[in-house]
C-alpha cells in the first residue's frame, strides 16, 4: 500500500486497486449479475469483479462513516440535552458528463440499501435544478447546459438544507433526458431518506463569496476521474449508442441525430465535447476534484485502477 509520505505532502492516501480490494474484508456481495446488469449504463462496462474489488471496499467505508454520524449526532444529543435528531447521510458523487456517475450512484444505492441495517436510501441528480429551456434560451445558456450557471442553484440549495433539517417530504424538478427539459408539473417526491446521493457535475463548485456550498452539507463526497481524452471517447461513444436508442425516438429532442449519417452524427459529438463538455470539464468540474473525500481514477477501460482516499 503506497500512502504517499514520501512525495510531495497531500491531503490523500494513495492506494492501488490490489490494495483498496483488500479492504473489502468480509463484506457480502448483495447483487447479482442480473441486477448489475439494469443498474448498468450506456456503453458502461462495469462489472461483477468491479463490483467486488471496488465498489464492496467502498461500500464498506461509507458503512463505517454512516455508523461512526450516527454516534457522533448521539453525542451531540447527549451534550444538548435533547432527542438526536434524525438527518441523512449525505453522499456526492460528481465527475464529467459520460465518467459514469450515474451508474456508479444506481450501484451504490443499490450496495447501501442492502446493508444490515436496510436503509432507506434517496438518489437525486442535479439535472433536477437545471433550468428550463426557455429560461435558459432567455439567457442566452443554451450552449451552456450543465455549467454552473446553468443550474438553479438557490433551489438546489434549499433541497439540501431542507435534507439536512429533517423536512420529512420535498419535492424536487423531474428532468427528461428524452426531452431535454425540465417537465412541466412533474415533481419527484423525496421522504427523509437515511442516507441520500446527490450526483451531479458540479456538486463540489465552491460557493460565491459568503455563501455555502451544496458540498458543506456532505458528509462523503466521491469524484470520478479519468484522463481528458478518454472521456472524450467515452463521449462519443455514448452518443452513437443514443443515436440508435434514445435518439430513434420521435419525441427525442435529438431525434434528427438518428437520421443523419454517421460522419454528421461525429462531428456534431466531436463539436459538442470540444466545444461545451470540454471545456465545462477543464473550467469547472476537474478543479473540484481535489475537494473530494475520495477519488476513483479509470483506466481507459472504464475500471478503476487507483483510490485517492482523503486523510482524516
Amino acid at each position: 500500500m503506497t500512502l504517499g509520505w514520501d512525495t510531495v505532502p497531500s491531503p490523500y492516501m494513495e492506494l492501488s486497486r490490489a490494495d483498496w480490494s483488500a479492504l473489502r474484508a468480509d463484506a457480502p456481495l448483495p447483487l447479482t449479475p442480473e441486477e448489475l446488469d439494469s443498474l448498468r449504463g450506456l456503453r458502461d462496462p462495469i462489472d461483477i469483479t468491479e463490483v467486488q474489488e471496488v465498489y464492496l471496499p467502498l461500500s464498506r467505508l461509507l458503512h463505517l462513516y454512516f455508523m461512526a454520524e450516527g454516534r457522533l449526532r448521539a453525542t451531540l444529543a447527549d451534550f444538548l440535552g435533547a432527542p438526536a435528531e434524525r438527518t441523512p447521510f449525505v453522499i456526492g458523487v460528481a465527475g464529467s458528463v459520460a465518467v459514469g456517475k450515474s451508474t456508479v450512484s444506481r450501484l451504490l444505492r443499490t450496495l447501501l440499501a442492502r446493508w444490515p441495517e436496510h436503509p432507506h436510501v434517496e438518489l437525486v441528480t442535479t439535472d433536477s435544478f437545471l433550468y428550463p429551456n426557455q429560461v435558459l434560451a432567455e439567457r442566452g445558456l443554451m450552449d451552456r447546459k450543465g455549467f454552473p450557471e446553468s443550474y438553479d442553484r438557490r433551489a438546489l440549495l434549499e433541497f439540501v438544507t431542507a435534507m439536512k433539517a429533517g423536512v420529512p417530504e420535498t419535492t424536487v424538478p423531474v428532468y427528461s433526458h428524452l426531452h431535454y427539459d425540465i417537465l412541466p408539473g412533474a415533481g419527484q417526491t423525496v421522504r427523509l431518506p437515511d442516507i441520500l446521493i446527490l450526483e451531479g457535475l458540479n456538486v463540489l463548485q465552491p460557493p460565491p463569496s459568503g455563501s455555502p456550498a451544496v458540498s458543506d452539507f456532505f458528509d462523503f463526497s466521491i469524484y470520478l476521474d479519468a484522463r481528458v481524452e478518454h472521456i472524450r471517447e467515452w463521449f462519443v461513444e455514448r452518443l452513437f449508442a443514443l443515436r440508435r436508442t434514445v435518439f430513434a425516438d420521435e419525441r427525442s429532442y435529438f431525434h434528427r441525430y438518428a437520421e443523419v449519417d454517421q460522419d454528421e452524427t461525429a462531428a456534431f459529438a466531436h463539436r459538442v465535447w470540444r466545444e461545451i463538455n470540454e471545456v465545462n470539464l477543464v473550467s469547472n468540474i476537474l478543479p473540484t476534484r481535489a475537494r473530494a473525500t475520495l477519488v476513483l481514477h479509470k483506466d481507459r477501460d472504464h475500471s478503476v485502477q487507483r483510490v485517492s482516499l482523503r486523510r482524516i
